[in-house]
């Protein structure tokens, strides 16, 4: 299940292995920034979706209020017309109303919704509800119990990608510092600022400085999820979908991760393909409670590692020797790239010649952003393909 901020991070997602995709309009889906789908763009997606034998789940899963619901059901209506393969709601009030304005309309439970135990997971079942995203914050043997308990309900859980600090996304630092509502997709990410903290003793009117060094204290910016070792042991837990975070993050970033864990379940672990993850920006990496208690969930580090690679170009078209493609980050005549595609070519690499511009002139230096350049290519490149450049081994 792969992250889908636009149409075309949702054809990138398919290209790349996703079995499926989650979506939002342009309300209720927790990520406002995102570019998101209008209505008749979510009709052609899920068309796009259906056509592939892929699947797509729409999310409205704000914490809603009374001014939301007709519009709301308005929303869900629409899905339900539309054949959506599922709906992601995190209140019981948009559970209900969905249940009434679109009954055929699977409805699916957001990890907003903090499930956590099997009685909670058998309360949605009997709502109607036929899926269950859960909590971030669950170990592998309390997943297999709310399986156990409740084995006809399907069970959903992140794998890879960016966390909130607080329990399972319920964050107010972006509403209390930014007047930006978390609940409602509009988060700042307070939690990746830098701080300086206070702390006293109760009881006690003293007030210390908390230490910190010349960056400054970034105690509440977590770690990336990376479960990539351990998806037969999720499986096995009764995991039947396994999400990856990241619809603000860029086409590249969706790219190597999907394509890494499209690989990973095709044909088990590898330590080339855990490394394949290091290629893309992150922060560093946490199972967090998968396995038990873990009190490294944690990232003090100020920004996100850039990965082992940059992002050079988007592929739109190749063929007799030469390779189009849309510039992202810089490139020159005799640099060596590397090619990121779900095909046989993927991991090859080759030498930039015959460079030219867009009107075909020749040129040594691809330096203008999302300008099209052209170039001598020994492999047979496809629209979907990306190239990029090693920076560090």
């Amino acid at each position: 299940m792969a992250p889908a901020g636009n149409f075309r991070k949702l054809k990138i997602a398919l290209y790349y292995g996703a079995d499926a995709v989650y979506l939002g309009g342009k309300a209720f889906s927790l990520r406002s920034f995102s570019e998101n789908f209008t209505d008749d763009e979510l009709a052609e997606a899920l068309a796009y979706v259906r056509a592939r034998g892929k699947k797509a789940y729409v999310c409205a899963n704000i914490f809603a209020r009374n001014g939301d619901l007709a519009e709301l059901e308005r929303h869900f209506r629409l899905l339900g017309e539309l054949n959506a393969d599922g709906v992601l709601v995190s209140d019981l009030g948009a559970l209900g109303l969905c249940r009434k304005v679109a009954p055929a309309l699977p409805v699916h439970i957001s990890t907003q919704a903090n499930t956590l135990n099997r009685e909670t997971a058998a309360m949605y079942r009997d709502l109607g509800a036929t899926r269950v995203v859960l909590a971030r914050e669950l170990s592998l043997g309390e997943i297999a119990e709310i399986h156990a308990h409740v084995p006809a309900l399907e069970l959903e859980a992140f794998v890879h990608g960016a966390m909130c600090i607080s329990y399972s996304g319920r964050c107010l630092l972006s509403d209390y510092l930014d007047g930006r509502q978390s609940n409602r997709g509009e988060c700042v990410q307070a939690c990746r600022w830098r701080y300086r903290i206070q702390s006293a003793e109760s009881g006690k009117k003293e007030w210390y400085d908390l230490e910190e060094d010349g960056r400054g204290a970034y105690i509440l910016n977590s770690r990336d999820l990376n479960m990539s070792r351990y998806l037969p042991e999720l499986e096995k837990a009764g995991v039947c979908s396994f999400k990856i975070e990241g619809r603000m993050k860029s086409e590249y970033y969706l790219a190597t991760v999907v394509g890494a864990y499209r690989r990973i379940l095709d044909g088990g672990y590898s330590e080339a393909l855990g490394e394949e993850l290091n290629c893309a920006a992150r922060r560093a990496f946490t199972t967090a409670y998968a396995l038990g208690a873990n009190s490294g969930t944690e990232d003090y580090d100020n920004a996100p590692s850039d990965g082992k690679c940059t992002y050079i170009a988007n592929v739109l078209g190749g063929g007799g020797g030469r390779v189009l493609v849309e510039m992202r980050n810089r490139f020159r005549e005799g640099d060596r790239l590397e090619i990121l595609s779900p095909n046989e070519d993927f991991g090859k690499e080759f030498v930039v010649t015959d460079l030219c511009d867009g009107e075909g002139n020749p040129c040594e230096d691809a330096k203008l952003v999302q300008a099209n350049y052209s170039f001598s290519c020994p492999y047979p490149l496809q629209e979907g393909d990306i190239l990029r450049k090693r920076t560090r081994s």
